[in-house]
């Protein structure tokens, strides 16, 4: 007969799983529709023969992949409650480590981009509406 500790260690480690599937399955739906999104736009800018510069377009997936890498960065915190060696958490560390910088590059280039791109805006909501 298992302790009731060990049961509950089980029932904790069990909801943080699923609760980690739960929020990377989020940040991998959040990725697909930045794709479905920029696609589209990008088929309505050719479409309307708008192919001078796509900047506003790459900002739009930028935003999107952005959200996303903070709730796949949630799901690595999750992973660090319930790892069980330091192997492990070392290589949490690192996938952590890579995302944010990834996220930090991504949020900077969306700001130079957006300030390089104020003329663009009009093309995309042109492509938009």
């Amino acid at each position: 007969m298992t302790s009731l500790h060990g049961q509950a260690e089980s029932a904790v480690i069990n909801a943080v799983l699923w609760l980690k599937l739960g929020v990377e399955t989020v940040g991998a739906t959040i990725i697909a529709l930045g794709i479905l999104t920029a696609g589209w736009l990008l088929v309505k800018a050719l479409v309307k023969r708008q192919t001078a510069d796509f900047t506003a377009i790459r900002l739009a997936l930028a935003r999107y992949l952005a959200l996303a890498l903070e709730f796949q960065l949630g799901a690595d915190i999750l992973s660090t409650a319930i790892a069980p060696s330091w192997e492990q958490i070392g290589k949490l560390g690192a996938i952590a480590v890579i995302r944010t910088a990834l996220n930090y590059f991504l949020s900077r280039e969306m700001r130079e981009e957006r300030h390089e791109a104020s003329p663009e805006e009009e093309v995309v909501s042109r492509v938009e509406g």
